[in-house]
């Protein structure tokens, strides 16, 4: 599989566009990861309130124990503080639940963010970079061969623009339907060069 053109110009813009794509990927997952930490900041208050909402439930069960041993009104005492040990538990998991939703929240901001950009790359241009690839390792392999030379020929006249034809002579067409060997190369040579490749003389 060939990667990049014969042709300093193609090869350098490939090579150019090639860096800037991975450039563009590497920013928005920055981009993403940065999104990520700001929004988990938001579940600082959460964390702050479980681990209030467990101190207190921890003090209040320690408090209630020691008064549990009161003798005959300890488990009367104890009701308050096991109240109070219940309440603060559901403080605590009610911070919890909250960072977990924050937590989820940065998560899907953080993949959407790079969802998107990815997406671009895969669905865009990827599959064109892969579709020159093909092109010019198919262009390559027959280039050296009589029958692919007739067959890149056939497609510059099929493909070209009439300008860059109407540059090889006026009656290339009828040159190639002659089976003129000049004018095979000369328009497959066209349609190499299109693809940023060179001949096999030119290599």
């Amino acid at each position: 599989m060939k990667m990049y053109a014969d042709r300093l110009p193609t090869a350098v813009r490939q090579l150019l566009t090639d860096l800037l794509v991975v450039f563009w990927v590497y920013a928005w997952i920055r981009a993403g990861i940065w999104v990520n930490d700001m929004v988990e900041k938001l579940g600082v208050p959460g964390q702050k309130l479980q681990e209030a909402g467990s101190g207190i439930a921890g003090n209040m069960s320690d408090i209630g124990g020691k008064v549990g041993r009161v003798p005959l009104v300890g488990d009367e005492l104890t009701a308050p503080f096991n109240s109070a040990a219940d309440a603060a538990n559901q403080l605590a998991e009610a911070g919890r639940q909250q960072q977990e939703i924050v937590d989820n929240l940065a998560l899907t901001m953080a993949l959407l963010i790079i969802a998107v950009p990815l997406g671009l790359v895969l669905f865009l241009w990827l599959p064109l970079r892969l579709r020159w690839m093909r092109r010019a390792a198919v262009a390559r392999r027959v280039s050296s061969e009589p029958a692919g030379q007739d067959l890149l020929a056939l497609r510059a006249l099929a493909t070209r623009p009439l300008n860059e034809l109407s540059k090889l002579g006026p009656d290339i067409a009828q040159s190639w339907r002659n089976g003129d060997a000049s004018a095979v190369q000369a328009l497959a040579a066209l349609e190499l060069k299109d693809l940023g490749l060179r001949t096999a003389k030119q290599r």
